[in-house]
């Protein structure tokens, strides 16, 4: 387990058929218990996210209404993390209508989005988060919020801009 300290990954969410036949490696204080298999990591867990020192997500595929959850993902998958280099990116889920983080080491990555800290990241996503979530924010605008949205999310995805002064870019 120390290997994985300090990564970053993204668990896909897979069936409980996939782990009924193995015996977890490690189970932790906590409760989550981990498979590890030649090609990669399979954790049963009911938290995801920021775990001691290292962040882990959970991609929810909807297999399970349970609050706990089988994530599998391969070991190419899990990336350095630390709070000084510029590793994350923020992309626009559209279908969800939610931002994400992803690592810069992601295959999908194109060299677009701006890099940034996890601490730069993490305030980039409540900035963009109420952008979607909420309205109050558009009161003085002119412009249909939907597509204010859309351009305001644009700039703090792709541009090193304050969201004040992408505000002030459309006002």
């Amino acid at each position: 387990m120390n290997s994985l300290k300090k990564t970053f990954c993204v668990f896909e969410e897979v069936g409980t058929e996939l782990i009924q036949n193995l015996a977890p490696d490690f189970i932790s204080d906590s409760g989550s218990k981990y498979y590890y298999t030649q090609k990669g990591m399979y954790r049963f867990s009911n938290h995801w996210g920021r775990l001691a020192n290292s962040k882990w997500r959970l991609t929810d595929k909807g297999i399970s209404a349970e609050k706990d959850k089988i994530g599998f993902a391969e070991w190419d998958n899990f990336y350095p993390d630390n709070e000084f280099e510029k590793l994350y990116y923020i992309e626009w889920d559209r279908g969800l209508n939610d931002v994400l983080y992803q690592h810069r080491n992601n295959p999908d990555y194109d060299s677009r989005a701006v890099l940034r800290t996890s601490k730069e990241t993490q305030k980039r996503l409540k900035n963009a988060r109420n952008i979607l979530q909420l309205s109050n924010w558009a009161r003085y605008f002119e412009t249909d919020i939907t597509i204010l949205r859309e351009m305001i999310i644009q700039d703090l995805i792709y541009t090193d801009l304050s969201l004040d002064e992408i505000k002030r870019k459309y006002l």
